[in-house]
């Protein structure tokens, strides 16, 4: 029988939603078994953790890590490894590997392969095709359904009005969508033909892209009442629409869409060449006015890597996405730094939000009972962003040479330390998480 492990944690700050609190937390191997216990607790392992802070494991609702099939660019040992470094303590990844997530039968397998390889928690949605409505009716152990409503290719574009209602009617498990409209998409790229600054990506992939596909898709949510969660908006207009959110509608928001507009094509290129693309200045601002607003609930990176090779390929033969989920909590942190916002919002924004979305059992916060995940930050260590010391298999970042305010330095997963100032026990292996949709979503939990 396996001996279980108490781990106390004291004089930490301990980091929530709704404030901080200068309290010990006591681990009972797996589980959070108490929040300032008795002076007197005995523990097998005590640590001190004076002149930091402790937060719930951030939880990344939107990553792509390439296995099966795309392994070259990265694969989920790698990809696991940076999670655990940036204080990720769970993610949920996208269907579109190779073959496609789209049959219970794959999406067993993804969990088996996560098994095996992955240091941290996961989750793997099933995606949506025209044709595959029996398997989203079926499918168990997933967070949800994703739809690719532009921006993708096979099966997995997903664009014809009878099969979104026909999803949306059929299906009960939540929906999320990449929201581009694809006519638009198309049309725009017909009239810049042969164009090959990348600047140009962000005419093609425009503002009415974007704010087509999402009403688009809010509106069948809204007819069948159906929950929905809008991935990676990028624009002004849609932080707007998404203020009447009826109990149904979250939304998030990605790291490159707050940090980069399309000012940055002129120093950083294809690297940071995206789908959906980058806006301006002015929707940056909207954006983290959102955030403040609660009209976007989540921020997620959609980790897309691919190597520099097939970056540095001249436009539009260079493919869009970009690492960042090793760096994404020092970026907030960063920002907390500079006064842009607190560190219970990026608790709410990165750990407890995302959770609720997705109906996680045992994540997302410091509370009794919950999964030992969480994360050790020191707000004064500066942390370093350099190509050659990235975790993900592809070794860049586009925020490489920046220092940061603010650092993660211990990572636990289910009560097992994963990271400690650079270095990971790679014996630790992560669990697949599990959901409990009867829950109703970020709305129906407080």
């Amino acid at each position: 029988m396996k001996k279980t492990m108490k781990t106390l944690i004291q004089n930490a700050r301990v980091v929530t939603p709704h404030g901080m609190a200068d309290v010990s937390v006591l681990l009972d191997d797996e589980r959070i078994a108490e929040i300032d216990p008795a002076i007197h607790t005995r523990a097998d392992q005590t640590i001190d953790a004076a002149g930091l802070h402790l937060l719930p494991g951030v939880v990344d609702d939107q990553v792509h890590f390439r296995e099966p099939g795309l392994t070259h660019k990265e694969d989920l040992q790698h990809a696991s490894r940076a999670c655990a470094k940036g204080g990720v303590t769970t993610f949920l990844e996208m269907p579109n590997t190779n073959p496609a997530t789209i049959t219970a039968q794959r999406l067993a397998e993804k969990l088996a392969l996560a098994a095996k390889s992955s240091l941290v928690n996961y989750g793997f949605y099933i995606g949506a095709t025209p044709h595959n409505v029996e398997e989203l009716k079926k499918a168990r152990r997933t967070p949800g359904i994703k739809i690719f409503i532009g921006s993708s290719t096979g099966d997995l574009l997903v664009d014809e009005q009878e099969a979104l209602e026909r999803i949306f009617a059929q299906t009960t498990l939540p929906i999320t969508a990449h929201c581009e409209d694809e006519a638009t998409v198309r049309r725009n790229a017909e009239k810049y033909a042969g164009v090959s600054d990348v600047a140009v990506h962000s005419k093609i992939r425009d503002h009415a892209a974007a704010l087509i596909a999402t009403r688009r898709a809010i509106d069948l949510a809204f007819r069948h009442q159906h929950r929905f969660h809008v991935l990676h908006v990028s624009t002004g207009g849609e932080a707007e629409i998404l203020a009447d959110h009826r109990d149904l509608i979250t939304a998030e928001v990605c790291l490159h869409h707050l940090f980069f507009n399309i000012d940055a094509y002129a120093t950083l290129g294809t690297r940071v060449q995206m789908n959906p693309s980058l806006k301006t200045a002015a929707d940056n601002a909207r954006l983290w006015q959102a955030l403040q607003d609660g009209h976007i609930q989540v921020i997620a990176t959609d980790h897309a890597p691919h190597t520099l090779e097939e970056k540095s390929r001249p436009y539009p033969r260079s493919p869009s996405g970009l690492p960042a989920v090793e760096n994404s909590l020092a970026l907030l942190l960063n920002e907390v730094h500079l006064g842009r916002c607190t560190l219970e919002q990026v608790v709410r924004w990165m750990c407890d939000a995302p959770a609720r979305v997705w109906d996680l059992i045992g994540k997302g916060r410091i509370e009794k009972g919950y999964d030992a995940d969480l994360v050790l930050v020191d707000l004064e260590k500066e942390h370093h962003i350099l190509d050659e010391q990235q975790e993900t298999k592809c070794r860049w970042s586009p925020w490489n040479g920046r220092t940061l305010k603010g650092s993660p330095v211990r990572t636990w997963v289910m009560g097992n330390e994963v990271f400690r100032n650079g270095r990971f026990d790679e014996s630790i292996k992560g669990r697949e998480a599990t959901f409990d949709h009867t829950r109703g979503g970020y709305w129906k939990t407080q």
